[in-house]
């Protein structure tokens, strides 16, 4: 019998799914994980983790699975079974209709499918109606409000001022690329060839849903790869974007009309709705001198044809099934090694928690996340953070006026555990339950401008950049403050059941990384207040950057797939945080046990299960093809070297696991690396 569209979403909705939502429990020192045929003292990440990657292949729709991707994974189930609850219920407060109608659109897609290119058609019609580069400003300005996609050219937003963290100013920044990163533009390898070939594919292939013939769709491709090859070469690397005094470049709005003359930035702003400033920053001037010599000499037909590629591109995923699987295909299947496409109810769990985060993050926290967790947590960061003051208090190589500095900024750190205070307003997203690409706009379009409005306004220290239900951690430089979403505060990454030492190994461990990044290569650019300047004495940044200096080349030494080495300037500020939060995490751990006979566990030592906690976290499996995407892109060094390259500076380790003087996991006494 054929199942009509209601009797379709009712099935997906079916009460057999809407149970009460659960998360399942996996302990933070799974012993099962552990390879103990593996020497410790050889390869501490694979003797911890050996099991786990042997149970845990990649699923098909992923391309690398982890312990926190496992953990996302499991969120996601159990929002699925929130959603599923808020979409079918009759009787539904404001958040529940929200997200369940959100939801329960995303699902729809016989309707998305009769719909077909109808939501782009006003877009489309825009761009063709554009007759001067001069034109292009306000249509440039409607795609990036819609989309949120700085594949439009450029990005535009407001962010913290450099000079002032208190005060939110405009801001534009490089964009443009249909591929991850400008390298994959330049790079002449054998790899990075057949990518761009199999991306002017995927372009024309776009053209081709469009409705373009396969000659015409092959031309418009080969335009859009030579305009975005000019733009990339003009790009700064990942390596130069390290370095916030390179992103730091303020001017007028009659400046940045002078640097980019053929762009019509005054029609721009006013399309945007942005309120009036003085002031905007341009992080990339380099990409916008380049950006304005192709509106010169590109002829508007180019122009037309590479917008009509990346607003069909950025809206692929809501589209129809046409455009969702060559958007797969490209870059998941060719460019990440995902092998089938995620089910429909995954990813519109996942729009969901991207486009009303807060709203479905207020039902999450409710079933997970408990007052005592959250105490528990704040208790773990109060003793890092005791501990970092006196490892500062203590270094001898940084003088007593930059300590005084240091202290002062430590202090001012601001700890945001779980969730917000305040909620998001979504009450201006008009949401509907049968249009799905109108609810992403309208979701799109809100963040927008809720971004756009926050400029002269005084900056809002409660706002967060994560959802409550995101597997993550970060912290924020101007802002000043660690952030910890209820989502990376489940088992295995921090477990209420264990005992301390693997909660610290794991989650203090985290803590502590965070808490490190305040003053690592880059974060240590910034005072206490957030603001872009340099408080330290010539002499102590010149022994500062030794000590990193030694963490850099240890990674740059490491492979990261086949021939490609690890970037050991692109990872220096996660690998000094890595290094420095589990010093941190250990000492906070040792004084929270003071005179406390502890036995030992599975056949492990308190001490050892520290260490096989921290290693525990990190367990991944992951595509060849992902791991050379992250090697390109990633400041995160790959999961085996951000376990090994840490425990080899703790003497500690060697210590627990009685490791012989020349073991892998080892170095010679004062040959450490050594930052906090």
């Amino acid at each position: 019998m054929m199942i009509t569209a209601p009797l379709l979403l009712a099935a997906l909705l079916s009460p057999a799914r809407a149970e009460e939502p659960s998360l399942p429990y996996t302990p933070a020192l799974d012993p099962a994980a552990m390879d103990r045929t593996v020497d410790p003292c050889v390869d501490l990440y694979q003797y911890s983790c050996g099991g786990w990657r042997k149970r845990n292949p990649i699923p098909p729709d992923r391309t690398s699975i982890s312990v926190y991707a496992k953990l996302d994974e499991e969120n996601l189930a159990f929002l699925r079974g929130v959603l599923d609850q808020a979409a079918a219920a009759k009787k539904r407060g404001k958040v529940d209709t929200e997200i369940g109608d959100f939801y329960a659109a995303c699902l729809d897609e016989n309707g998305i499918e009769k719909r077909g290119l109808a939501p782009l058609q006003p877009d489309l019609d825009a761009i063709a109606a554009a007759k001067s580069a001069a034109d292009l400003a306000p249509v440039v300005a409607r795609l990036l409000i819609e989309t949120g996609d700085p594949q439009m050219m450029f990005s535009a937003s407001s962010a913290q001022d450099a000079d002032d963290s208190e005060s939110e100013i405009p801001e534009v920044d490089q964009g443009g690329l249909g591929l991850p990163d400008r390298d994959y533009y330049v790079k002449e390898d054998p790899k990075s060839v057949d990518i761009r070939a199999k991306y002017v594919a995927h372009v024309a292939q776009v053209f081709a849903l469009l409705g373009e013939t396969p000659q015409a769709a092959r031309a418009d491709a080969d335009t859009v790869m030579r305009m975005e090859t000019d733009l990339a070469k003009a790009s700064q690397t990942v390596v130069e974007r390290r370095d916030p005094y390179k992103l730091k470049n303020k001017m007028t709005l009659a400046q940045l009309s002078a640097l980019a003359p053929n762009f019509d930035w005054t029609a721009f702003v006013a399309a945007l709705g942005a309120p009036k400033f003085k002031i905007l920053n341009v992080a990339s001037p380099g990409f916008f001198k380049e950006l304005d010599a192709l509106l010169k000499s590109e002829p508007m037909t180019d122009w037309k044809a590479y917008l009509r590629f990346h607003l069909a591109n950025a809206e692929a995923p809501n589209l129809t099934a046409a455009f969702v699987n060559e958007n797969f295909d490209f870059y998941k299947r060719e460019l990440r090694g995902a092998k089938t496409l995620a089910p429909r109810w995954k990813r519109c769990v996942q729009a969901v928690d991207m486009n009303l985060g807060e709203a479905l993050g207020q039902a999450y926290v409710r079933k997970v996340f408990s007052p005592a967790l959250k105490a528990r947590t704040q208790d773990m960061v109060a003793r890092i953070e005791s501990v970092m003051a006196d490892r500062i208090q203590g270094l001898d190589w940084m003088s007593a006026p930059t300590k005084l500095k240091a202290l002062a900024k430590l202090r001012a750190v601001r700890n945001k555990i779980g969730y917000p205070d305040h909620w998001r307003d979504y009450s201006l997203v008009k949401i509907v339950r049968d249009d799905w690409d109108a609810d992403v706009n309208a979701a799109t379009a809100f963040e927008s401008r809720r971004q756009l409005a926050k400029i002269g306004k005084p900056v809002d220290h409660q706002e967060w950049q994560m959802t409550p239900p995101t597997v993550d951690a970060y912290y924020d430089q101007q802002m000043n403050d660690i952030n910890f979403p209820a989502g990376v505060l489940q088992p295995p990454l921090y477990d209420a059941k264990l005992d301390a030492a693997p909660n610290y190994g794991d989650t203090g461990g985290t803590v502590g990384h965070e808490l490190t990044h305040a003053f690592d290569d880059e974060g240590s650019k910034y005072d206490a207040h957030g603001n872009l300047k340099d408080w330290w004495t010539k002499e102590d940044r010149a022994q500062f950057d030794a000590r990193t200096k030694c963490v850099q080349d240890q990674f740059s030494s490491y492979i990261a797939v086949d021939s490609i080495p690890v970037n050991g300037e692109l990872t220096l500020g996660e690998n000094v945080a890595d290094l420095g939060g589990e010093v941190l995490a250990y000492r906070a751990w040792k004084a929270s046990i003071r005179g406390v006979y502890l036995k030992k566990i599975d056949g492990l030592t308190p001490d050892q299960r520290f260490f096989v906690g921290f290693a525990q976290w990190a367990c991944t499996n992951a595509t060849p093809e992902q791991r050379r995407d992250w090697a390109l892109t990633d400041p995160h060094a790959p999961a085996r070297y951000r376990i090994n390259g840490v425990v080899v500076n703790m003497p500690e380790f060697a210590h627990a696991f009685s490791c012989p003087a020349g073991a892998p996991m080892t170095k010679p006494a004062g040959k450490e690396c050594a930052v906090w």
